[in-house]
């Protein structure tokens, strides 16, 4: 096959590359994905799950924006679950637990159903390079491919090693080869390469598995769904479970200590904090005499399920032992043993805002390549760098989103402006605006602004018009009605709610923590009328914005103060050695990562509010 040249190459089909792929394409871009194994586009490597804390807020932002990972993980979905729901709707994230083997023919489906995308089943062993600038790749097969601007999404691939007890081989994930190479080339290029490490658990088989002495735990009893679209909630699901290790587990799983790359050294590079294996987690939490497992089915006719919890790169006999002693899997067969995998990734403050290098032009990395672990994170990367090497090559401005904006917003700052020294995985905690940037309005956040760069498509548009008229026809009408107490003071009794002396609006009663919109329409006629007409998410957000009303108003007040920070340029090739004033670990920082605001500044690790002042001082005008 001889190739055409293509406006954009996206080398790799993971979650980073599906996205990316998809996005450029749509945007017009003539697009080549390439990628070692056509058959497992978009495999779901570890827990087969989209979403959870953060993570949901994630893949509902990459739907608002146009992206595919909310229609595929709901068309994929065994279960859905919203987390949280006992804490406020900043907290509330949505989860579903897939159909691994679905999950990828489905986005093998939309990548061959995308108009102006070609796919291409090789490995990519070199980049083309002209005058600072990528020109194109270069395959195992030997084709060179020209191309306006390339995406990197290699995951794991990248001088892949896998590790289990004392045996290791080179691997980007088992049964599959390595990338070789490109690591190397890069290298020469001027970039800075280090090694990360992650893991994933055995997979049981389902028959050996005794069910009825573990915690079943089902789905929503009315199940949600990822897309504003209008694709469908689950009718049938199925269950996950709890399981528990024990001390005795604890004890086998030491006998392989001597023997693990983890404790050994063999393996140099971080694993996730917040992900570990279940021997770090014994090690580093003695005092725990048993950690929480979490049984989840891997398919709808598979019998595999993923011991999520159990991560393990110990021997192969240890690991089989210890899963013996976890009551339910005294019996329990294996499909695929547990390991961790050590691969090369690119510190991402060598990138700019829209994912695109600082060392070679029109070249853009994704996903676990700049540090990043999950596959939300991953696939949120991959829209937002598809979508700017599109928008580049046909001269139009960059896509960038805020912090107040979207978590994928925060995310990418947090990739730039203060790097990764382990895996980074994205949580609430991370985003100083939570109660802005909620699963529920990310619609409403992002949809306008895809649609003005055409990516959401005017039925998006349609849809979201359609709800925010609903909502606010809703919350007038709330504001508006109005009870008496001797009409409600009993209801309110039962409800363990404080008797009215006087007459209120609902929207007042509506502030009160123990009481929802749902059952304020038993007392109000006017209210109840309404609601029956309104689908659930229009009477959750309503409810939400109400009742959150002053929380939202003095975030959105305090998002717009820091606003002003992120308005202030900074000079791309600014020598900040040249302001004494600065302290010289911040001119050290602020030379070697060249910020392209205050903002960003103020957030790089080692730079102080006093140095900040320094700056204003300099730049602002």
């Amino acid at each position: 096959m001889v190739f055409e040249p293509f406006d954009i190459v996206v080398v790799g089909a993971g979650h980073a590359g599906a996205e990316a792929a998809a996005a450029a394409a749509r945007l017009g871009a003539k697009v080549l994905l390439i990628t070692q194994m056509l058959d497992t586009i978009c495999q779901m490597s570890c827990n087969p799950a989209m979403g959870g804390v953060a993570k949901g807020q994630i893949v509902r932002e990459i739907d608002a924006l146009g992206g595919w990972s909310g229609i595929v993980t709901d068309q994929s979905a065994l279960q859905f679950r919203m987390l949280n729901v006992s804490k406020g709707p900043a907290m509330w994230s949505p989860r579903a637990q897939c159909d691994r083997m679905l999950f990828s023919l489905n986005w093998r489906h939309v990548l061959e159903g995308s108009e102006n995308l070609s796919l291409w089943q090789d490995e990519v062993v070199g980049l083309c390079v002209e005058g600072g600038a990528v020109s194109g790749v270069v395959t195992r097969m030997g084709h060179t491919v020209s191309a306006g601007a390339v995406v990197l999404t290699s995951g794991t691939f990248l001088n892949g090693t896998i590790y289990i007890g004392e045996g290791s081989w080179r691997g980007g994930r088992v049964g599959e080869s390595p990338a070789v190479g490109l690591s190397d080339q890069l290298r020469s290029f001027g970039f800075e390469v280090d090694r990360l490490k992650t893991g994933t658990p055995v997979r049981v088989d389902g028959r050996t598995i005794d069910f009825s002495r573990l915690v079943e735990q089902p789905g929503d009893v009315n199940p949600g769904k990822f897309s504003f679209s209008d694709t469908k909630s689950l009718v049938e699901q199925r269950p996950c479970y709890l399981a528990n290790t024990n001390e005795r587990t604890h004890d086998i799983l030491r006998t392989g200590f001597s023997r693990s790359p983890l404790f050994t050294g063999r393996i140099q590079g971080r694993g996730p904090r917040y992900c570990p294996s279940i021997e770090d987690k014994v090690e580093r939490f003695s005092d725990k005499d048993h950690h929480q497992l979490f049984v989840e089915p891997e398919g709808w006719r598979s019998q595999s399920f993923y011991l999520n919890g159990f991560s393990s790169s110990l021997p192969l006999e240890v690991q089989l032992e210890a899963l013996h002693s976890i009551v339910g899997f005294e019996k329990a067969r294996i499909f695929k043993p547990g390991y961790a995998i050590e691969y090369d990734y690119f510190p991402p403050t060598q990138l700019t805002y829209t994912l695109e290098t600082k060392c070679v032009e029109n070249l853009y990395f994704a996903g676990q390549i700049n540090g990043t672990t999950g596959y939300e994170e991953a696939a949120c990367q991959g829209l937002v760098a598809g979508i700017n090497a599109a928008l580049k090559l046909k001269g139009c401005s960059p896509f960038v989103l805020g912090r107040s904006q979207a978590y994928i917003g925060v995310l990418i700052d947090d990739l730039v402006s203060k790097g990764v020294d382990e895996p980074y995985r994205m949580f609430t905690s991370r985003a100083e605006y939570r109660i802005l940037l909620r699963q529920d309005n990310a619609d409403q956040r992002l949809t306008p602004l895809s649609h003005s760069i055409g990516l959401a498509d005017d039925e998006r548009m349609r849809r979201l018009e359609l709800k925010v008229r609903q909502v606010e026809g809703l919350k007038q009408v709330v504001e508006s009605a109005c009870v008496v107490p001797s009409s409600v003071n009993s209801w309110l009794e039962e409800h363990h709610s404080a008797p009215l002396m006087q007459r209120v609006r609902v929207a007042s009663l509506l502030l009160r923590p123990e009481l929802s919109l749902v059952e304020l329409g038993e007392i109000s006629p006017e209210v109840a009328r309404v609601l029956g007409e309104m689908p659930c998410d229009v009477i959750q957000e309503a409810e939400v914005s109400v009742k959150y009303q002053r929380y939202i108003e003095k975030e959105c007040e305090v998002a717009e103060r820091m606003l002003k920070f992120e308005n202030i340029a900074l000079p791309a090739s600014f020598d900040f050695f040249s302001l004494d004033s600065l302290s010289y670990e911040a001119r050290e920082k602020l030379n070697r990562y060249h910020p392209t605001s205050i903002g960003q500044a103020s957030r790089i690790s080692g730079v102080s509010p006093a140095d900040i002042s320094v700056l204003l001082l300099n730049f602002a005008k």
